[in-house]
């Protein structure tokens, strides 16, 4: 992997593997272990994350848990928001969830939304996560702007 700028700062592109040509970022110990989870910028300019949901994912009924799909959803949150961001530096101020759906192991789990307020310290988003097509987590989340990494 190769570090590079990727819109929003200094992100490693996954050179091998499914996620081959995808980012993510590397200096957020707890996203790392939780993931690692990836973000591709789409041809309609949008952002997808996305990652392959193994076994240390699983609840004990055999399903997602629900803490990494809200993970997840906090790391799509900056995702989602890389335009508006444009670099700087924020935090997440506020992040909630309605599950939709179980997700099992080997599904493919993705994250797409939209910023639906920005321009400001103040960004809103929200998303929907699913796993192999099927809606798992609609989320919403409100990202504070800090400055200039």
């Amino acid at each position: 992997m190769s570090e590079t700028e990727y819109g929003y700062g200094s992100a490693v592109r996954c050179e091998e593997g499914e996620f081959a040509g995808w980012y993510h970022w590397n200096h957020d110990p707890f996203e790392t272990r939780s993931g690692p989870f990836f973000m591709l910028r789409q041809d309609d300019g949008t952002y997808l994350s996305a990652f392959r949901a193994e076994a240390r994912h699983m609840n004990g009924a055999g399903f997602m848990h629900g803490g990494c799909l809200l993970t997840f959803a906090d790391f799509a949150l900056f995702g989602i928001a890389t335009d508006e961001l444009n670099g700087d530096n924020a935090v997440t101020m506020n992040l909630s969830g309605d599950f939709l759906g179980a997700v099992e192991e080997g599904a493919l789990v993705e994250a797409r939304g939209e910023v639906t307020r920005g321009g400001g310290k103040t960004i809103f988003v929200r998303g929907l996560i699913t796993g192999d097509g099927k809606p798992a987590l609609s989320f919403t989340g409100i990202i504070r702007r800090l400055g200039k990494r």
